[in-house]
């Protein structure tokens, strides 16, 4: 154990008796770890480990026309009409449950897919149909899973959005996703139920594409960046609902991969969880010379993450679904929920250099904010950390994404001419009960899970929509734009379901009504908004007809009403033919809590 009364400050023998028996080991940032398995930090996952796989160009069991899954389509091809049906059903079985881990050292009870945290990646070609086979093996909540990015073209019930898209999946109970990836790159899933991902309820996706040129020799996979709680989710949510509160939290550490060291001599006396100063750091390998892809996913549920690795340049050559341009940069910078694809060449000078992804201080609320992992350049001795040194880059404290003219979509699209626009401001405001929420367009958003709003709209039932619910019918309308008004002194990434939005402007203060890059404007899902900033964005409402959501990804502003839900081309909604299994899952859910009352003090998303 060695010299714990140094640790602790000279607290006295009689506490540090307690205090061994649960709190292991000195802390380092840099502690490589080893003392404890992968399997006691993180379950059955492999991320960060030397048993990670690397990725393939493309899955090859499967036809190839032309040599390749999407045959003759390219990185140029308008993906929004003309994607490829393959044929081909990548199935996967999903066990939500709990169990114990330690992703820093500090053991919670975590939620889990298949038993590990990250989840497991789910993988497919660019036109193949995902099918997942969700179960709830959670006794005593329900769940459901988003598949984040997705556009769910005319099939909005596989959205995964509880009390929008379907009902909750009720303990014990199963339901099969099947949607095709018509989009490709990098996502990931994550349980839309309250914040219960908070809770670890995650996982990588991959879809391989066509890329302009293979520019690329080495595809190392996902890299998920994310914050991370120690108290269970529910108590969190508490938290963020109690009226005699701040309505904040803070993160206790930051991931990368699940993985990262905590200092146990910082709790306080009275917390004897079991905890490990030393659970250890993921790694990589790279090969010198060699050119690699990495797959980056702000996965948490509050921070803004800055990723960079030491004494490399990053190629940015997409944002969220959207290839770009690319352009060179030392940091990316990810809200919660966007993915950014990077390329970096191995020709650094050492053998081994840190990655680091640092939540920003100046716009997140962390206690730990920065996580490290260890890049190792083959033959590289993976016992001893690097000893390398950060670039001198700071924290701007815009809480924004790079500069739209910078970001440039390699397929080009035109934004089309509105014929509907929204001026929907975000407020502050304590309810009558003295909580803190959030008012968008006027309306704090609350979810009824046994009700929802497509299953409504299906039935033309939109009479019934509550105002809480916050259900905006676009009618007709092809496109819609818009204008989201911050009138709060805090950032919020704004996601889109169902679509990608055209990123018009973005910026302080009010919209001047310029429009950047207009022949050709940044599309993305997650857009960061500026703390009493604005953002601008517009999207093609008539080619995808059901009910989606606009919301802030931040957890805990969602589950305070920041939401809003589109209504698009109502009546092909009403001509859906929407299967069987959703609507028993809405039996399945109402028998549940006709004797269950669900613990829904926030939204419910």
């Amino acid at each position: 154990m060695g010299n714990i009364a140094s640790v602790q400050g000279g607290v006295p023998n009689t506490h540090l008796a307690a205090r061994a028996a649960t709190h292991l080991n000195h802390y380092s940032p840099h502690d490589l770890g080893g003392s404890w398995s992968q399997s006691r930090t993180n379950g059955k996952s492999t991320l960060g480990t030397p048993d990670a796989p690397t990725l393939p160009y493309f899955l090859t069991n499967n036809p190839t026309p032309n040599g390749f899954p999407w045959s003759k389509r390219n990185a140029f091809t308008n993906y929004y009409k003309d994607y490829p049906n393959t044929g081909v059903i990548r199935h996967y079985d999903f066990t939500i449950s709990r169990g114990k881990i330690a992703p820093d050292g500090y053991e919670i009870d975590g939620l889990l897919v298949n038993g590990a945290f990250p989840g497991p990646t789910i993988e497919a070609n660019w036109g193949d149909t995902i099918q997942v086979t969700v179960h709830n093996d959670i006794d005593d909540e329900g769940v459901s899973l988003h598949w984040h990015g997705f556009l769910q073209t005319r099939v909005p019930w596989e959205d995964g959005v509880p009390g929008i898209s379907q009902c909750p999946i009720a303990p014990g109970k199963s339901f099969t996703f099947q949607f095709i990836a018509e989009l490709y790159g990098t996502s990931w899933y994550h349980s839309h139920y309250s914040a219960q991902y908070a809770a670890g309820l995650v996982g990588p996706i991959v879809i391989h594409g066509p890329r302009e040129h293979r520019d690329y020799d080495i595809d190392v996979g996902p890299i998920l960046l994310t914050d991370w709680y120690h108290k269970p989710y529910l108590d969190l949510v508490e938290t963020v609902m109690d009226p005699d509160g701040p309505g904040i939290v803070f993160s206790d550490n930051n991931l990368i991969n699940g993985k990262n060291n905590f200092n146990c001599s910082s709790l306080p006396a009275d917390d004897k969880t079991t905890c490990n100063s030393a659970a250890g750091l993921s790694k990589f390998t790279f090969k010198r010379g060699k050119t690699h892809r990495l797959r980056l996913i702000n996965s948490g549920a509050e921070g803004l993450q800055h990723f960079s690795i030491d004494g490399h340049k990053l190629k940015v050559i997409a944002y969220d679904f959207i290839q770009i341009e690319p352009y060179e940069t030392e940091v990316v910078t990810l809200g919660i929920g966007q993915r950014a694809d990077v390329l970096v060449t191995a020709n650094g000078k050492l053998d081994s250099y840190w990655m680091r992804s640092n939540i920003s201080a100046k716009c997140s609320l962390s206690n730990n904010p920065n996580a490290l992992a260890a890049v190792y350049y083959n033959r590289a001795d993976q016992t001893k950390p690097p000893q390398s040194t950060a670039w001198d880059s700071t924290d701007p404290g815009t809480c924004a994404n790079d500069d739209l003219a910078t970001t440039i979509p390699l397929m080009k699209l035109p934004v089309p001419k509105a014929d509907l626009t929204y001026d929907f401001p975000i407020e502050l405001f304590k309810n009558e009960s003295g909580v803190n929420l959030f008012k968008f367009d006027n309306v704090s958003f609350r979810t009824d899970y046994n009700s929802p709003t497509l299953l409504l709209s299906k039935l033309g039932e939109t009479h019934h929509f509550e105002k809480q619910w916050n259900v905006h019918n676009v009618g007709s309308a092809k496109s819609v734009r818009v204008n989201i008004i911050n009138n709060t002194p805090i950032s919020h990434p704004m996601h889109l379901h169902g679509f990608n939005m055209y990123i018009l402007s973005e910026g302080d203060g009010e919209w001047d009504g310029t429009i950047v890059n207009s022949n050709n404007p940044m599309r993305r899902d997650v857009i960061q908004l500026r703390a009493n900033g604005h953002v601008v964005v517009q999207f093609d409402a008539a080619t995808n007809p059901g009910v989606w959501p606009l919301h802030c990804h931040i957890a805990w502003h969602v589950s305070a009403g920041l939401l809003v839900q589109f209504l698009t081309a109502p009546s092909e909604v009403k001509r859906y033919r929407i299967p069987n299994t959703v609507a028993q899952t809405c039996r399945d859910w109402g028998k549940w809590t006709f004797t269950n009352i669900p613990d829904q003090i926030d939204s419910g998303l």
